[in-house]
């Protein structure tokens, strides 16, 4: 779309890549008047902002120049110095070079200060004795400048020093005016001059002097424009302005006696042309047919065309910084400014097609709001558009990335959770192992917090003998010590004698009085003596008085087995007493209910403390679905440490139930569901895919069928890596055997016929030596060796040298000819396929040879013999017994199917077994099996 536009007759150049915000200098153009025949130059620098919907741009300063223009470009040089935005560079039509500050120029007004272009000057010379019709700077050494113009002058000059230019060697014969002058995108000592005759020179800098040059034999090439292409250093492309040839002829210089291609497609003379130096995929091009063109050079065809006006465009130019804008310059006094990214005007129109709309009612006679149709998208893909980079996570930790230079993808596995890794490993050590002691243990020494050092021990308390002793040591009751104190106790509450009214009721026999008068006067001891003398009812009756006169309500459960009571009405406080007391006298059937019973009411206070003592009953009752809510409930379960911290505590006590049941558990809660599949999915993002299997729960059938697929294909490619590991051996001594044929085959006539072989000998090709580099250095060009080009030739009459690729990693060996003949012949011994299998590739090779039999066109026998090679594919995996029982049962049928030509049948079993199996399993045969059975229903055999 049109973005900015000006009314300026101009040559242009953009501001440097690297300079913000973008610029455009304009300086006016030489041999061209406007319609008032003002003869006044300027050289104006304009600022795109492109957030403003105008199709202005803003004027940040101009100065008057003496001479108007033929060539202009802004360098980088100095860019960044104390303020400086690099430098501008004019050829003037008098012959003279300018180089000018473009800081000073900004902010600058002719008018008001007249003394302003002298400030902007920092070098002139007038050497040139012609119009400078063509300038380029050196894209690796930015101080490095290259004139060209009548005579055959062409210069190099040094910002640096600009009183003293360089000459690349002696001037071309017979002497032409030099149209357009290139400095070489890859090799810095390149420089390529061209003239209108049609005739390109390339020169090396540090040779001074030619070293090839172009023509075009039809001396109709009248050469307007030269570019070397931006990644390829041995292509350039010439444009021709002569409206007999109107093409443009891309040369390689190692090909150079015609043109490796020519871009048809306008009618007449072209004027300029712009090299994109982000996507070498698109060269702009105007000419005298008033068209402007984006060709792609490498297919030759046009990507698309701008709309323009009925004037010719004198100059095209890529923006530097945006490779998605260009700028236009035509006889018409129009710059324009575009954008290949598509749209439309309505931003920057949209005010003024109001206005004529509200003046006009709904008629609009000037054509204003008709909007100028949008570029369209180059296709393919615009390279800068295109991601140079990327990554992309898929199932299982892996990491896929790109690199589009390199043209590499690589697929590696990503590991971030080190160490919920390494502690989940020696989980599963410990649980593949049964060393379940060992493993807690190091966890209480390990533990951080003395409450997860008393977790850690009621877990391993689990897996020891006589496990309700140790809890109630852990709990800091010791049963012998409890006796001992009783004993004590007892002792100290024994009273004194009794009075006569015990006296008088034990006289008459009245025990059950005497008991009772024990009891009111609170001697406790002697009611239950007497009680005891007067019969199970009353001890009965007085343990029941004397337990409801009492506060201590575990001396009423110990008497009465009601550990309820307990465990429902006892001080929090006292939760250690209470669970001690279940351990010493619950009965095995109620005491996990009992244990649940308590850690609930401690988890209902919800506080950490509690729910880490209500952990440690559900520790003690085996309850793991209670013991995993509480713990979620108050410790953070989402990182993967903090799940790692869970499922380390239900796995020990799972395994300890399992110990004592001596079955398998299965637990049904939901959350433990939801944390364990969490677990696995971690475990599988970090590349334990095995393991992430082992903690899956039943209901999680999605992961598992994605686990089991991703296991199948790793299992797969590992086979085939071991295969091809067997194969890339026999392919390196084939590689060495084929280099040392090469070197110990005699290099004269060894191609010749026997025959010829014994005559006399051709004469000896010389060995080719390579040019010494010239020793002289021009202008701070390096010695170093040219760059070696991916396309580059060896030279004529130079030996050629064998390409052998080998794929795969393969270390350095030295191997001599004579050891290579005592090497034994490596013997690949192959399985069988087993017996009961045999009957398959009986079946499918007959089936292959009838269809070759009864095969009448080349095609078809073309599928048959890569059949018969694919079928290898399942031959091997019966002879490695890899394929599941359906798949064979399944294989088994087709072959019944086939021996009887009963092929619709078969394709149907095919299309059950395909639909039902790991696509990575079959997908080496089973596709072969479709189409020979589809060929041998129409062959009818």
């Amino acid at each position: 779309m049109r973005l900015k536009e000006i009314q300026r007759t101009a040559h242009q150049a953009w501001s440097p890549a690297v300079h913000h915000p973008i610029h455009l200098a304009l300086g006016t153009s030489a041999q061209q008047l406007d319609a008032s025949f003002n003869t006044t130059a300027a050289l104006e620098i304009f600022e795109l902002d492109f957030a403003d919907p105008s199709m202005d741009m803003e004027l940040k300063g101009s100065i008057n120049t003496t001479n108007r223009l033929h060539s202009l470009v802004w360098v980088n040089f100095g860019l960044g110095e104390n303020g400086s935005v690099g430098r501008l560079v004019a050829g003037a039509e008098n012959g003279t070079v300018t180089v000018y500050k473009p800081e000073s120029i900004i902010g600058s007004d002719p008018d008001s200060a007249p003394d302003s272009a002298a400030d902007a000057v920092v070098g002139q010379s007038d050497k040139h004795t012609g119009p400078v019709r063509a300038l380029d700077f050196n894209p690796f050494q930015n101080n490095l400048l290259a004139s060209g113009a009548n005579d055959s002058e062409i210069y190099i000059w040094d910002l640096n020093n600009f009183n003293s230019p360089m000459t690349p060697g002696a001037k071309s014969q017979p002497a032409e005016d030099v149209s357009v002058i290139s400095w070489n995108r890859q090799v810095q000592h390149i420089l390529a001059s061209a003239s209108p005759s049609g005739k390109a020179v390339v020169w090396d800098l540090r040779k001074n002097e030619p070293i090839i040059k172009i023509s075009d034999h039809s001396n109709r090439m009248h050469c307007s424009g030269m570019l070397w292409h931006p990644d390829v250093a041995t292509q350039l492309v010439l444009a021709s302005e002569d409206d007999r040839l109107p093409v443009i002829q891309m040369w390689d210089l190692r090909f150079a006696t015609s043109p490796l291609k020519v871009l048809e497609n306008h009618t007449r003379g072209i004027l300029s042309i712009s090299w994109s130096q982000a996507d070498p995929e698109l060269l702009l091009s105007s000419a005298k047919d008033n068209r402007i063109l984006c060709w792609n050079p490498n297919t030759g065809e046009v990507i698309y065309e701008l709309p323009t006006t009925n004037q010719w465009c004198f100059d095209v130019q890529w923006c530097p910084r945006n490779p998605a804008l260009l700028s236009t310059a035509s006889f018409d006094g129009r710059i324009t400014v575009y954008s290949v990214m598509g749209g439309s005007l309505a931003p920057q129109q949209h005010g003024t097609v109001d206005k004529i709309s509200s003046s006009f009612d709904s008629m609009d006679p000037f054509g204003t709001g008709q909007m100028l149709p949008p570029l369209q998208v180059p296709q393919p893909q615009a390279q800068w558009i295109r991601r140079p980079v990327g990554a992309s996570f898929g199932f299982g930790g892996k990491l896929v990335t790109f690199e589009s230079p390199k043209q590499q993808v690589h697929l590696s596995q990503v590991t971030t959770e080190t160490e919920f890794l390494q502690r989940s490993r020696e989980l599963q050590t410990a649980l593949q192992t049964g060393a379940f002691n060992h493993y807690c243990q190091g966890k209480i020494q390990t533990a951080k917090t003395d409450a997860e050092q008393d977790i850690w021990k009621f877990l391993l308390v689990n897996f020891e003998d006589e496990a309700r002793i140790k809890f109630l040591r852990l709990l800091g009751f010791n049963k012998d010590d409890l006796e001992l104190k009783n004993c004590v106790n007892e002792a100290k509450n024994r009273s004194g004698d009794t009075d006569g009214l015990i006296s008088q009721a034990l006289l008459v026999g009245n025990f059950e009085g005497a008991v009772d008068l024990c009891l009111n006067d609170g001697r406790y001891a002697e009611a239950i003596l007497l009680a005891i003398s007067g019969g199970e009812e009353l001890l009965k009756k007085t343990q029941q008085k004397y337990l409801s006169k009492q506060k201590n309500s575990l001396i009423s459960s110990v008497v009465t087995q009601n550990w309820k009571d307990i465990v429902e009405s006892c001080e929090l406080d006292n939760w250690k007493e209470a669970l001690a007391a279940l351990l010493t006298y619950a009965h095995p059937e109620d005491f996990a209910h009992l244990c649940d019973t308590l850690g609930g009411r401690l988890e209902s206070e919800q506080t950490e403390k509690r729910s880490l003592q209500a952990c440690l009953c559900y520790i003690c009752s085996g309850n793991i679905e209670k013991l995993v809510e509480c713990w979620a409930l108050h410790r953070d379960c989402s990182s993967p440490l903090g799940l790692e911290d869970l499922v380390e505590k239900v796995m020990m006590l799972r395994k300890s139930i399992e110990r004592l049941r001596n079955s398998e558990v299965s637990v049904q809660s939901p959350v433990l569901a939801e944390k364990l599949t969490r677990y696995a999915g971690i475990l599988a993002a970090e590349g334990s895919l095995s393991t992430a299997m082992a903690y899956l729960p039943e209901n999680s059938e999605e992961v598992r069928r994605r686990l089991t697929l991703q296991i199948s294909s790793l299992q797969a490619l590992k086979r085939n890596m071991e295969y091809k590991a067997g194969q890339l051996k026999t392919m390196c001594i084939i590689a060495i055997l084929i280099i040392f044929s090469f070197v110990s085959a005699p290099q004269e006539g060894w191609n010749d016929p026997p025959a010829v072989r014994g005559g006399p000998r051709k004469k000896k090709v010389p060995d080719y030596t390579p040019p010494a580099p010239i020793t002289a250095p021009v202008m701070g060009f390096p010695e170093a060796p040219q760059p070696h080009d991916h396309h580059t030739q060896v030279p004529p009459g130079a030996p050629q040298e064998p390409n052998v690729q080998v794929c795969g990693t393969i270390s350095a060996v030295s191997v001599s000819p004579q050891l290579l003949q005592q090497l034994p012949a490596e013997r690949v011994e192959q399985k069988e396929i087993p017996s009961e299998h045999l009957v398959l590739k009986s079946t499918f090779d007959s089936l292959v040879q009838r269809g070759q039999l009864a095969a009448g066109d080349p095609q078809t026998k073309r599928k048959l013999d890569d059949a018969a090679k694919r079928l290898g594919f399942l031959y091997d995996k019966l002879r490695d017994q890899s394929l599941s029982p359906h798949i064979l049962n399944g294989l088994h049928e087709i072959s019944r199917c086939v021996a009887g030509q009963d092929y619709q049948r078969g394709l149907e079993v095919h299309t059950q077994i395909v639909s039902s199996s790991n696509f990575s399993e079959i997908s080496g045969f089973m596709p072969v099996l479709k189409m020979l059975m589809t060929i041998a229903t129409r062959l009818g055999v």
